[in-house]
């Protein structure tokens, strides 16, 4: 039972600190319980930790080094007391530790436990660490009183790796010299990585942290500094910077880092707003603009919650190197620095729209999530989809002109649609016993968690109505402050605010929403409008698949469905509550009736074809008619109706005719994005021209309506969603190789080539700008690009050229590009899976990248770990295009040769991927030859003549 410590590299450092050494165990605890075949399974072998004690504060000091040791490592040394209550009595004590080396304590044990009050603590028995369940385990002699406290004392060392969890190291170049950067992730299970502690959301405490740094540097952490001196240890001049007490939180929540950062700063209502991020990126003004918007932003949650900033300062900081896009640490919010920092000269809009969503969505936590915690990570998808949904809230309070709070269709509604329809899907909220082990914890964080969470709750707030949405939550905040909860107590309390409101539902909360959270996938309501039936079934992309999930609710969903005749909304939200009723009033002849008005409800929609019928001809006549988001939700949802066999492919393709004639960003970023998928599953085809072809007929006239109103691209657009559409336009127009896109793109790449110091293209046109050039250019444009992409001041700006080099048409600078993945001097690890799957999505580029990770699985998967590489969204991207038996094999292949190895969180991705091989296959089987006749027989001579521009 008892093993040796499994550690990092530091174990060999035999003059760093002595590690305890470990005693055999050779006894049943008592405490162990029995497994469904019989076995013993003793309590540290489970991944859950008992109920016997609860932590109440940390006291912890941290001291990372910033300059290697002689064996070229990166350390950080500690010491922890952690105080906790013992509830009931045990003589077992279990704490989280991973990757952590212990220091004797008078050369007898690795910790040491001291009691409260006069009577002695219980004495140590045997002390062992337990690496599998990332436990230290502590056998006592006596048992620990329930009622009682304890302190419990360690000294420990660990690697400041960059593996990019828990205490971690970040490096970056400025002026030529090499800086480090110590850093946290400690969300969702690395707490323990960096110091030994209760490591699971519902055992909240206070931490007391104390940071020793180099003199000249600054510490931060979740609260305020209180005592910051200059001091010697072990003869080395060092700052000690104290902070105060933080509220009662998760470990997960713990922010420390060390840097020579410097910062920017406002006051909003008492709270002190700070930007931190390089010296030279805050010089050149690039946290201006969060700094601007933070405090809009946080007013807007003050007021929509009703409840004060918990906190007396919101520090932000953006680092070189992060895994995740951001993380919600209470009072030190982390950034990757593309999310973070805006520069005015050359981001883009799209990037400044990303810096005020992403700031929103971390400042949501702040209250729902941060004060307010779920207990397991089982709900995950109530704390993420929360905040993502009410990020588009704040982000459309701090800029009211971008119609912001409409691009939730697009990027998360239409987004997780794609991934709720197959049956390898699952549900919002799991069971318990079910989410355990870190990996399983890390799968939760999915676009199911993310994008189908926000859009539910979307949807909730909207047949509430949002006030009293918003009552509710409140009030819930307010009750569970500084606690725990579980999904149902939202319920609860939203049940209260319609009761308290006279609201008439035909449902309790709880009872409608579990029909969403508890199930998985959606439904498709069909509407027969010559008889008025109404009636649902779950939607799925491949209808002849296999649902191996068993529903509670046997997939029915109480439904609530907006909906207009003609143009006329209809005033109350229609209820389906069966698998198939009667609606008269929906019965039409004349009129068409179009449902889910604004997409508010996180299903699909199809129609009796006279419907449908009546439907396109509107389009094709007066598009504008149909309100704009639902011209977006009638392609997606006729593509993805033709892709499950519900209607046919030739209808889903006529739903894009009336874009000829159609300007608005939404729509039109509706179809390219279902056009992708034809792109995906024929440019290895001989579909592929005649799909050019027929792009190039719808673009052109876009192409020219930017041309027009930007006076010859010498100006922006005025409207947000302009400018995207705009992007658009040069980006398709150029992709169908339409003569004057791809000469402008390539003339203005040229300009900049020739004079590096002076980019003259427009910051928003820049990504396309550049995948078109290097993708029409050769080696000199893509070393060009590359050049730029490792000398680039601004993040945005490498992310867009780190983009653009996947562009390219060699394949040998493909391969290239692929293999610098593997050098973390060349590519950052948290960028490596982006440029992988970037090179992926690029036709020339798929099957080299499927090579390149079958070759380097091992590799990566061993040798950096999930703080480096999203596995998952390489699954995804190098398996996107896979649509043949071959590739269907060499899929199944792979899985099974590193089946012993496995996936980690990817193992969810993995599955996704072999049934979307498999439903593509089928797809191009059955739509092959239709799609090809179509598109040949909508092109034809005057392609030519509109493509001649």
């Amino acid at each position: 039972m008892g093993k040796c410590c499994r550690v990092s590299k530091l174990c060999v450092l035999c003059t760093l600190l002595a590690v305890a050494s470990v005693a055999t165990i050779v006894t049943l605890w008592t405490l162990a319980l029995v497994g469904d075949g019989g076995e013993v399974i003793e309590p540290w072998d489970r991944y859950r930790l008992p109920s016997a004690l609860v932590p109440h504060s940390y006291n912890v000091t941290l001291w990372p080094r910033l300059s290697p040791n002689p064996e070229n490592l990166y350390i950080f040394t500690g010491e922890s007391t952690v105080e906790f209550e013992c509830v009931t009595e045990t003589d077992l004590i279990l704490i989280h530790s991973n990757k952590l080396n212990y220091v004797l304590q008078n050369n007898d044990h690795m910790v040491q436990l001291t009691a409260a009050g006069e009577e002695p603590a219980p004495r140590i028995k045997n002390i062992w660490l337990q690496p599998t369940t990332q436990y230290m385990v502590i056998q006592l002699k006596e048992k620990l009183k329930a009622g009682r406290k304890y302190q419990l004392y360690s000294v420990f060392s660990g690697e400041l790796a960059d593996d990019l969890a828990g205490f971690y190291r970040s490096e970056y170049d400025e002026d030529g010299v090499k800086k480090v950067v110590a850093t946290s992730q400690m969300h969702p299970t690395h707490a323990r990585k960096t110091f030994p502690c209760f490591d699971e959301p519902a055992l909240k405490a206070v931490f007391n942290i104390v940071l020793i740094h180099p003199q000249g540097t600054v510490a931060l952490s979740n609260g305020k500094d209180i005592d910051v001196v200059n001091t010697t240890i072990d003869g080395v001049a060092v700052t000690q910077t104290r902070f105060e007490s933080t509220k009662k939180m998760s470990s997960y929540l713990l922010a420390v880092v060390v840097c020579d950062f410097t910062f920017i700063d406002a006051e909003e209502q008492g709270t002190l707003i700070r930007i931190w991020a390089r010296r030279k990126a805050i010089e050149s003004g690039q946290g201006n603009y969060a700094l601007n918007v933070t405090g809009p932003i946080l007013d807007f949650f003050q007021d929509y919650y009703n409840i004060s900033y918990p906190l007396n300062k919101s520090d932000q900081i953006a680092l070189p190197d992060f895994y995740f896009g951001a993380m919600e640490n209470w009072g030190l919010v982390t950034y990757r620095e593309t999310n973070l920092l805006y520069d005015p000269v050359g981001s883009s809009n799209g990037n400044k729209e990303t810096t005020v969503t992403i700031i929103a969505h971390e400042l949501a936590h702040m209250w729902f999530g941060n004060l307010v915690t779920l207990k397991w990570w089982n709900e995950v998808w109530l704390n993420e989809g929360f905040a993502s949904y009410v990020s588009y809230l704040g982000a459309d309070k701090a800029e009211p002109d971008w119609d912001v709070k409409d691009m939730i269709v697009l990027d998360d509604v239409h987004r997780v649609f794609a991934v709720d329809a197959l049956t390898s899907s699952h549900p919002l909220s799991s069971n318990e016993e079910d989410i355990l082990k870190p990996e399983q914890i890390s799968e939760q964080f999915d676009a199911i968690s993310y994008s189908k969470g926000a859009s539910v709750l979307r949807m909730l707030s909207d047949f509430l109505t949002e006030p009293v949405f918003v009552e509710g939550l409140s009030t819930y905040l307010t009750v569970f402050s500084y606690g725990n909860t579980v999904g149902s107590d939202l319920w609860h309390y939203l049940d209260l605010a319609v009761k308290k409101n006279n609201m008439s539902l035909p449902h309790r909360v709880g009872e409608v929403m579990n029909t969403w959270v508890l199930q998985m996938g959606f439904p498709v309501v069909t509407i027969d409008t010559a008889i008025g039936n109404v009636s649902q079934k779950h939607f799925l992309l491949d209808p002849e698949s296999n649902v191996t999930v068993k529903s509670p609710y046997k997939y029915k969903w109480l439904i609530p469905v907006r909906w207009m005749k003609a143009g006329v909304l209809q005033s109350d939200v229609w209820w389906l509550n069966e698998k198939t009723a009667v609606n008269l009033d929906m019965r039409s002849n004349g009129p068409w009736v179009l449902a889910n008005i604004n997409v508010t409800g996180y299903y699909r929609v199809n129609y009796d074809l006279g419907n449908w019928e009546r439907l396109l001809i509107q389009l094709d006549t007066e598009h504008k008619l149909i309100p704009l988001i639902n011209r977006a939700q009638i392609i997606d949802d006729a593509f993805n109706l033709a892709r499950a066999g519900l209607v046919s492919t030739t209808l889903a393709l006529r739903t894009t005719l009336f874009l000829s004639a159609e300007t608005e960003y939404i729509p039109w970023q509706s179809a390219l994005n279902n056009m992708h998928y034809y792109y995906l599953m024929l440019d290895r085809t001989e579909v592929y021209q005649p799909l050019q072809d027929y792009m190039k007929m719808l673009v052109t006239p876009l192409f020219l309506h930017f041309k027009n109103i930007t006076s010859e691209w010498t100006k922006v657009p005025h409207r947000h969603t302009d400018q995207y559409n705009q992007v658009n336009a040069i980006d398709k127009a150029c992709q169908t190789e339409v003569p004057e896109c791809l000469n402008l793109t390539s003339l203005w790449f040229k300009q900049w080539m020739n004079s590096p110091q002076h980019n003259m293209i427009d910051p928003n046109l820049r990504s396309v700008v550049y995948c078109s050039a290097i993708a029409t250019g050769a080696e000199p444009e893509w070393d060009f690009g590359w050049s730029q992409f490792k000398d680039a001041a601004v993040a945005s700006e490498a992310s867009k050229l780190m983009s653009a080099l996947a562009c390219t048409t060699k394949p040998e600078l493909l391969q290239r590009y692929l293999s610098l993945t593997l050098n973390s001097t060349m590519i950052r690890k948290q960028d490596a899976s982006s440029v992988i799957t970037a090179v992926a999505s690029n036709r020339l580029g798929q099957s080299l990248a499927w090579d390149f990770v079958r070759k380097q699985w091992q590799y990566m998967f061993t040798e950096y770990g999930v703080g480096s590489f999203s596995f998952a969204s390489i699954i995804s991207g190098v398996t996107a295009r896979f649509s043949t038996q071959t590739e269907l094999q060499q899929l199944k292949d792979f899985v099974k040769e590193h089946e012993a190895l496995g996936f980690g969180s990817a193992s969810l991705a993995v599955e996704q991927a072999l049934e979307r091989t498999e439903a593509n296959i089928k797809w191009l089987q059955q739509n092959q030859q239709q799609v090809l006749d179509w598109f040949t027989g909508q092109t034809g001579p005057h392609v030519v003549l509109m493509g001649s521009i």
